[in-house]
């Protein structure tokens, strides 16, 4: 018999607020994190020079050829030998400390997972279903969610793989938090 997400609303739930505050934990309070951006020398230079050109917001790459043809040219050929290549994201002045939207939007996301678990559980496991036999399906829904996207980030804008591992080590975390919500309030 399937059961509906809407029986299941509860393990949804507590999986988010279990993501939430581990997230929250990891980020605050543990180290690993804190070397996955490197400053640059100089900051305040490199920032002085960047100001003049009011960038808004967004994600930005240099140098940027518009299409293949603009790529294939000496000209964008000769920029990429000379670097820096970059990219990179503007955020609004004094948004990192104003993190309630972004916050919102991460426990948002983890309530998407959950649904997301819940449905594809909901399809393949029945009423009263044992304990790692929900752990292992929602936690691998879970894992896939929060951590193998990720890896697209080291793939194509090499981003530092220490970095990305991290963060998939991070979404194992949240996965067998999600993965223990759902196995101990499954509906018997």
């Amino acid at each position: 018999m399937i059961v509906p997400i809407t029986a299941l609303w509860l393990p949804i739930l507590l999986g988010g607020v279990l993501v939430f505050v581990a997230s929250s934990f990891i980020h605050m309070v543990l180290p690993y994190h804190r070397t996955d951006f490197r400053a640059v020398p100089d900051e305040d230079g490199v920032m002085a020079a960047l100001r003049p050109f009011d960038l808004p917001p967004g994600d930005y790459t240099i140098p940027r050829g518009e299409g293949m043809e603009a790529m294939k040219s000496e000209a964008f050929q000769e920029k990429v030998r000379q670097g820096p290549v970059a990219f990179f994201t503007v955020l609004q002045p004094g948004a990192m400390f104003n993190m309630a939207p972004q916050l919102a939007q991460w426990f948002a996301y983890s309530l998407l997972v959950g649904v997301v678990c819940a449905y594809l559980g909901g399809r393949m496991l029945p009423s009263g279903a044992e304990y790692l036999e929900v752990f292992r399906v929602t936690g691998t829904v879970a894992f896939t969610s929060y951590s193998l996207a990720l890896m697209q980030r080291s793939i194509w804008y090499q981003q530092s793989w220490a970095t990305t591992l991290k963060g998939m080590f991070d979404g194992l975390v949240y996965a067998m938090l999600t993965a223990g919500a759902f196995g101990w309030l499954w509906p018997a």
